[in-house]
C-alpha cells in the first residue's frame, strides 16, 4: 500500500491522505472545492465548485498514475439536490466514461461546500 500526495490538489484537512495505491488501484479521499494553491472555497455555485472538484480529482489521479478515464466508481456528495442537473453537467463533462456512480445528499459538508467527490479507479 502507497499514499499518494501531490501539491496540485489541496492537501488533506485531517489525518487522512489525498489518496492510497493498493493492488493496482487508487481509492481517492474525497474531493471539495479547495483551490490547492490557497486552500480557500472556491467562489461561485455548484458548477464552479465541480468544476475544481474535478480538477483537485484530475491532479491526485495523476500522481497516482492513473486518471479520469481508469475511473470505475465514484461516490458524490451533495448539499443539496436542487443542484444534481447542474452537477451532472459538469460531471459529464469529466467522467465520459460513465463509471458506475453514488450520488446522495447529505446535510452538510466539511467548510460548507456544495459538493464532494470521491473516486476508485485502476492505475498503471
Amino acid at each position: 500500500m502507497q499514499t499518494v500526495h501531490t501539491p496540485f490538489a489541496p492537501a488533506a484537512i485531517g489525518p487522512y491522505s489525498q489518496a492510497v495505491k493498493a493492488n493496482g488501484m487508487v481509492f481517492t479521499s474525497g474531493q471539495i472545492a479547495l483551490d490547492p494553491e490557497t486552500g480557500a472555497v472556491v467562489e461561485g455555485g455548484i458548477r464552479e465548485q465541480t468544476t475544481r472538484i474535478c480538477e483537485n480529482l484530475k491532479a491526485v489521479l495523476a500522481a497516482a498514475g492513473s486518471s479520469l478515464e481508469k475511473v470505475v466508481k465514484t461516490t458524490c456528495f451533495l448539499a443539496d439536490m436542487a443542484d444534481f442537473a447542474a452537477f451532472n453537467e459538469v460531471y459529464g463533462s469529466y467522467f465520459k466514461g460513465k463509471p458506475a456512480r453514488s450520488c446522495v445528499a447529505v446535510r452538510t459538508l466539511p467548510k460548507n461546500v456544495l459538493a464532494e467527490i470521491e473516486v476508485i479507479a485502476l492505475c498503471d
